[in-house]
């Protein structure tokens, strides 16, 4: 049975703008329940990895809670997905860090080892971020992830989880962070080994190992606040710092966050925007994937345009407040929805959980230590580290497979930033080269069915029609694959052994054609004309057909060479080919 909650998806006015407007007031109390406990396990999960994300951006813990409270309460107002948790992420605090430092350098920023500086450029590019998603959803371009093929994103993702994890592994032994990129830093820790606080390491590494069994143990544990409480008690009980030197979280500050608009140079503003755009691309992509997986699986829809304007404000607030990046977190919706959560409300019970932390709680943690930190973000991203995508990925398709190593080596030999640009432009190239290389098809009667034909290759029981080379692109006509077209045709012509006195272009798969078609076209149709073969047209649509007009392509082709349907055209040419059909 349908509920009216299950009804959101269909929102007009400004409900489409605001969604809770429209699912709040039908909201089925039978769910509520169940939301609140979801809740109180996803304030669990979040507040640990929100003061982890932190770290990773380079950042006080606490800037990761003032992203929960947040991001937590925009998303849940504005947001269409009923799972989906916005939040910081490892992924997208990796990408704040490296294009801070970026930015910092760029911009030869006084202080730029200051805190304070660098919680200014931070803030500024988390807003804007904000400005670069509210721009897209205002342009209603919901639809741009579609060009992030997913191997590159595989790739990108795996190397960075790879990053994350190697970026931690000073603090888990309790040395200095080398320099350099992901291969250096891990080298650079080795040879620190000898100066390890093997103490920061023994704390880490049995907090590393708990995560990891006490789901095995029970699943419904709590394991991220069990091991953070945990940690926290011991480091006060036996002075990790004081006896030990195990470095520690320190005093955070307690109470709610202040409105500050981050004071930057506006260049600085205008050199950001360009990483901003590369930040919306893999977040977004990660978002918006999660948010139609748990879509699909329960029946209702999710509206990609109004997910990029929830997206915009949970960062515009974000940035306001000292948080960080806002993006769909995989992990958390896959908590939540485990935890039976039915709506929205569940973010709103952990928006108010966290308010509570932050308000009452954050004296506790104080004493948590660094290395403890550093084991719940390597626990987080392990799960992508050993997936193994790219390995199965190369089973499938090995061009893409190495697209996918691609953008895994620009994140882990260059940069974040860098390997995110390697795996735009390599997404791109890769759709360049599938539309560059069409596949041409000559087509033959298909027996016993009238009017139908299809691929000779692969169909080898097709009847080829005696004289009549039929041909068809299986893909748009364009500037790209013009030439690459004119060369297959050509060639098929060159292989068969009667030149043909006919070629029929099959144009049902074309709606547009641009002036590089139009050219290549008119260089073919006059080459073939001057071979004695006469080129016909069929089932051209009405675009095209105007267009053709306009430019001369038709008066090239002949309006009586025209066809509406290629069967209407082998009847006309070669009428005893199909003689034996109705």
């Amino acid at each position: 049975m349908t509920t009216a909650a299950q009804t959101d998806e269909k929102a007009t006015g400004i409900g489409r703008f605001i969604p809770v407007l429209s699912w709040l007031p039908r909201y089925d109390r039978s769910w509520l329940t169940v939301d609140i406990i979801a809740g109180l396990t996803l304030w669990g999960l979040v507040v640990p990895e929100a003061m982890a994300y932190a770290g990773i951006a380079g950042l006080p813990p606490q800037a990761g809670l003032y992203t929960l409270l947040a991001a937590l309460l925009v998303y849940a107002l504005l947001g269409t997905s009923r799972h989906l948790v916005v939040q910081a992420t490892s992924a997208t605090a990796a990408l704040l860090a490296s294009s801070v430092a970026a930015a910092l350098v760029a911009t030869a920023a006084a202080n730029a080892s200051d805190p304070a500086t660098y919680q200014a450029y931070a803030s500024a590019f988390v807003l804007v971020t904000g400005l670069v998603f509210l721009g897209a959803g205002l342009a209603r371009l919901g639809f741009i992830t579609q060009f992030l093929s997913k191997p590159v994103m595989d790739g990108f993702v795996m190397g960075l989880a790879i990053f994350v994890a190697v970026g931690q592994l000073n603090k888990l032994f309790g040395v200095e962070k080398p320099a350099g990129n992901t291969v250096e830093k891990l080298l650079g820790i080795i040879r620190e080994l000898p100066e390890a606080n093997w103490v920061a390491f023994a704390v880490g590494a049995a907090a590393l190992a708990l995560l990891f069994l006490l789901p095995r143990w029970n699943k419904k544990l709590p394991a991220g606040l069990v091991v953070l409480f945990g940690a926290i008690g011991l480091s006060a009980l036996l002075d990790l710092h004081g006896r030990y030197g195990v470095e520690i979280v320190g005093t955070l500050p307690q109470g709610l966050p202040t409105l500050t608009f981050p004071q930057v140079p506006i260049t600085t503003y205008l050199a950001m925007v360009l990483p901003a755009i590369g930040v919306l691309l893999v977040a977004y992509s990660e978002a918006l994937g999660v948010a139609h997986e748990f879509a699909e699986k329960h029946g209702y829809e999710v509206d990609a345009n109004q997910e990029l304007n929830a997206h915009a404000v949970a960062n515009l607030v974000s940035a306001l407040f000292g948080g960080m990046l806002a993006a769909g977190s995989m992990s958390a919706s896959a908590v939540k929805e485990g935890a039976g959560a039915r709506s929205q409300v569940t973010n709103l019970v952990t928006w108010v959980v966290t308010i509570i932390t932050v308000l009452f709680l954050t004296p506790l943690f104080a004493t948590l230590p660094e290395a403890v930190l550093a084991a719940l973000i390597i626990h987080a991203v392990w799960h992508i580290i050993a997936s193994r995508k790219l390995q199965k990925l190369r089973l499938a398709s090995r061009v893409e497979f190495w697209f996918g190593v691609l953008a895994l080596a620009g994140v882990l030999l260059v940069d974040v930033l860098e390997g995110m640009i390697i795996g735009v432009v390599a997404s791109l190239i890769f759709v360049v080269y599938k539309s560059s290389r069409p596949h041409v098809s000559s087509l033959g009667r298909v027996p016993g069915v009238p009017g139908a034909y299809s691929d000779l290759t692969r169909h080898p029981e097709n009847i080829p029609v005696p004289g009549v080379l039929i041909v068809r692109l299986d893909g748009q006509f364009y500037y790209a694959n013009a030439l690459t077209v004119r060369d297959r045709v050509k060639a098929m012509i060159a292989d068969m052994e009667t030149p043909p006195r006919a070629v029929i272009f099959d144009a049902a798969s074309q709606d547009q054609i641009d002036v590089t078609g139009t050219d290549v076209l008119k260089s073919l149709l006059k080459e073939l004309h001057g071979k004695g073969i006469d080129v016909y047209v069929a089932e051209v649509h009405a675009p095209v057909l105007e267009y053709g007009r306009q430019t001369g392509l038709l008066e090239a082709f002949g309006e009586d060479h025209v066809f509406p349907t290629v069967d209407a055209a082998v009847r006309a040419l070669a009428p005893t080919a199909v003689s034996d059909q109705p």
